[in-house]
């Protein structure tokens, strides 16, 4: 039996997404999330961070846009990555963290709004993607 075969019966391999060094050190050094989208625009971890400060001040909705925009530049990177549309994305790779909060916060404040077929869906997704992002996202 080839070893192309097994790696088939085991799935896609995992989808790493690249570093982003330039955002990741002007958050560091103290910049707001909200210069770095502007800048940045295609990071998922500065829409994570908009939605998490929009849903911990109670602005539900916003939070929600912020986090639907960070979960599609997100799917575009993974994407650009090799990702299939299945196949894990380790939350042990600080790279995929910012999707990943992206897609948490999104089923955050899908259930917050009632739409509960949605936030069904990335719970599954979030499950899916990793199984330690959803319990260490859990929380937020």
């Amino acid at each position: 039996m080839s070893d192309e075969f097994r790696k088939n019966l085991l799935g896609p391999e995992p989808t790493l997404l690249p570093e982003e060094p330039e955002v990741v050190s002007r958050l560091a050094a103290g910049d707001e999330a909200v210069d770095l989208a502007a800048k940045h625009p295609t990071s998922s971890l500065v829409w994570a961070i908009l939605a998490d400060e929009a849903y911990a001040e109670g602005r539900t909705i916003e939070s929600y846009a912020y986090a639907r925009t960070g979960y599609h530049r997100g799917l575009d990177a993974l994407r650009r990555n090799g990702w299939r549309g299945a196949g894990p994305v380790p939350y042990s790779h600080e790279p995929n963290r910012g999707f990943l909060r992206s897609l948490n916060a999104l089923g955050r404040a899908a259930a917050s709004i009632g739409e509960i077929d949605e936030a069904e869906r990335i719970a599954k997704f979030l499950r899916e993607s990793d199984p330690e992002a959803s319990e260490k996202l859990s929380g937020s």
